[in-house]
């Protein structure tokens, strides 16, 4: 069997392809033959790769440059399966990290309004992926969707009218080498002592970047009704000075730390308290897994995956988007046990079965099974 793998800009570190590139270790011990198809790659890739490097100005010129050559590919027959993580229509796996767009561009004319509404409406950018999802949903070639939560699948079924036995639900994995409570004993101590925090101060924690996405503006104004708290932000976000304008006019821009994008952000997993995601929209965020892991209790908004996970005063609690007061009312609810060991225990375990073996043999089942019944 020969498969491609599509993903425009492929890193080795980025957490879909890790545990996608295990797949396909396994699979190459079957005989299969596994291709990389991009534009742009880093970091290792044990196999023939294909260059698909176009030129374009703007990011609508470079995503349709690149879908009409891969689209090329597969009209050559070249591949018996084609796995795409990038709208192209055509391709018979579709990997929808990104949840769908129509979704994003709902959700944020609901949060942000006025001319944000009125620009992603006529923004060429964001037309042509509405069209180009709409057309690749419905392409007659589809034959899995991959879906990271049911959040993202119950969407894609509803608008699309995908049917149900092609949406299959793969939770991203975790490294539990890595993330773990432990982490708690290991940093604890040492970040708050070198940050100014007080050990019994409650820290919530954001990671990502995006920072409208991820609800940071909510998460900023949530602390004026948190005294004496901290939020700590690592990520990074071509807007950052706006958002640190937000904390100085909500008077809180002491205790709302920007630590920028940091290479290892597990030292700050183990000095934290609860990690804090009221996002607009976000499929299931790895953040939130590896949060979950090192036993940290998660908040979260009812338009992530996350939620899916979250049973609210055992494991963190779900708020609204965009809802500051609701925010608040979830993180007084767990202010009061954070040092409670039941919880952080609730938290682990609540990721304990996503393992990286069980992520590998989901992938190899679902190659094989379409492979076995073209």
């Amino acid at each position: 069997m020969k498969l491609a793998i599509v993903r425009q800009r492929y890193t080795a570190f980025g957490g879909a392809e890790r545990f996608v590139d295990l797949a396909l270790d396994a699979l190459r011990d079957t005989g299969v033959e596994t291709t990389l198809v991009t534009r742009r790659w880093h970091g290792e890739w044990r196999g023939p790769v294909i260059t698909v490097a176009p030129f374009y100005l703007g990011r609508l010129w470079r995503d349709a440059g690149f879908s009409r050559h891969v689209q090329q590919l597969i009209a050559e027959r070249r591949f018996d399966l084609v796995q795409s993580h990038e709208r192209i229509p055509g391709c018979a796996i579709y990997r929808a990290g990104d949840g769908v767009h129509a979704t994003w561009l709902s959700l944020r004319a609901r949060f942000a309004g006025g001319a944000s509404r009125i620009a992603d409406r006529y923004a060429p950018y964001h037309r042509y992926l509405v069209r180009t999802e709409e057309r690749m949903f419905r392409h007659p070639e589809l034959r899995a969707v991959i879906c990271n939560s049911n959040m993202v699948a119950d969407d894609i079924h509803q608008r699309f009218g995908v049917p149900r036995e092609r949406l299959h639900v793969f939770y991203n994995a975790v490294d539990g080498k890595r993330f773990l409570p432990a982490l708690r004993d290991r940093h604890r101590a040492a970040v708050r002592t070198r940050l100014g925090t007080p050990a019994d101060t409650p820290v919530y924690l954001s990671v990502g970047s995006g920072f409208q996405r991820k609800g940071l503006a909510t998460s900023i104004r949530a602390m004026a009704g948190l005294p004496g708290d901290e939020l700590w932000i690592v990520g990074t976000d071509r807007h950052a000075e706006r958002y640190r304008r937000l904390a100085q006019r909500c008077g809180v821009a002491d205790r709302v730390r920007f630590l920028g994008p940091q290479q290892d952000v597990v030292p700050y997993l183990g000095a934290a308290d609860v990690f804090v995601l009221p996002s607009w929209y976000d499929p299931f965020p790895n953040a939130c897994v590896e949060a979950f892991a090192c036993g940290l209790p998660v908040v979260a908004s009812s338009t992530t995956g996350t939620a899916e996970f979250i049973r609210p005063g055992i494991n963190g609690d779900v708020c609204a988007a965009n809802d500051v007061d609701d925010l608040i009312r979830a993180l007084l609810a767990l202010r009061p046990r954070l040092s409670d060991l039941a919880i952080r225990q609730a938290a682990a375990a609540t990721v304990a079965e996503l393992r990286p073996d069980s992520m590998v043999q989901r992938f190899v089942g679902l190659y094989r099974s379409l492979a076995e019944n073209p």
